[in-house]
């Protein structure tokens, strides 16, 4: 029985060269993609959430994320632009921090596991900057991938015993 084939990194030719990735040929196919991040915040960060005179730290971290899966392939060399149908980012408080979600969907040739990421930590660095004067001490933890759906490589859910 042959052994299956070894994943390779579709970013690189032959000789090694980063390249973008001919997606043209691909079938258009919705596609969608959930990453999350946790920022490890003090107690006394927590408490002082609600009263920030920056404004809402949550809602312009969900507003900075929606943005940032927007610029995704400016920030991401190799990333393809791609017309975004759906964004949403989440921010909730939770036992010692903010934990992010951002969704990202559309209909196209390739996937948005970069846009989702980028959403989720581009919210926690906006949660950081919104906090910092408070705990130069902030944490971000685990940004990640969730799940995704679409595309040639099918659907990935992450394994919750694997986080």
């Amino acid at each position: 029985m042959p052994e299956p084939s070894q994943p390779q990194l579709s970013h690189f030719d032959s000789s090694g060269r980063a390249g973008m990735v001919d997606v043209s040929a691909k079938q258009l196919t919705r596609r969608s993609a959930t990453a999350s991040a946790f920022v490890e915040l003090s107690a006394a960060v927590l408490a002082a959430l609600p009263a920030n005179p920056k404004g809402n730290p949550l809602e312009v971290a969900r507003f900075a994320g929606i943005q940032a899966a927007k610029r995704t392939a400016d920030l991401i060399p190799m990333c393809h632009p791609l017309p975004l149908f759906h964004v949403d980012v989440q921010a909730e408080v939770v036992d010692g921090g903010v934990r992010i979600t951002a969704t990202a969907a559309t209909v196209g040739p390739t996937g948005v596991e970069m846009e989702a990421l980028t959403a989720a930590a581009v919210a926690a660095l906006t949660v950081y900057d919104m906090t910092k004067a408070l705990d130069k001490a902030i944490v971000i933890r685990n940004v990640q991938l969730e799940e995704k759906s679409g595309g040639k490589s099918g659907d990935f859910l992450r394994d919750a015993s694997r986080a």
